[in-house]
């Protein structure tokens, strides 16, 4: 019982150190930053030359100054490295700053995770 309670404790311990107070924020609030990043991945990105069927997720990375750096897609698809150049550019177009995520009154680099459903092109942003 007391080996349950101390792996308990350790994991409690272990996921306090990944929580932020604060998490990254777009002017003007996620919502404006998905409608112009959807805006850019269809002006700059050509779809045909991917399969793209359903949802895919992006991962986009928020570095301690506000900027939007990196991004990631999941599921990996096929012409995947340049799909996710093609939403790198996107998203460098896309116009604003990110106010960072914190902890304990601390800039943090962050993940900022938005879904996208390409068959029926809807957006879904956490």
């Amino acid at each position: 019982m007391k080996k349950c309670l101390v792996f308990i404790l350790l994991l409690f311990f272990g996921f306090k150190g990944f929580s932020q107070d604060t998490r990254a924020e777009y002017e003007g609030g996620n919502a404006v930053f998905a409608k112009k990043f959807m805006e850019m991945l269809y002006a700059y990105v050509d779809f045909q030359n991917y399969v793209l069927e359903g949802k895919v997720t992006y991962l986009i990375n928020i570095d301690k100054t506000g900027k939007a750096n990196r991004i990631d897609v999941l599921p990996k698809i096929k012409n995947g490295e340049m799909f996710v150049d093609d939403s790198q550019y996107a998203l460098k177009k896309v116009k604003g700053k990110w106010k960072p995520a914190t902890k304990d009154g601390v800039a943090i680099d962050s993940k900022y995770i938005m879904k996208v459903d390409f068959k029926s092109n809807t957006y879904d942003h956490d």
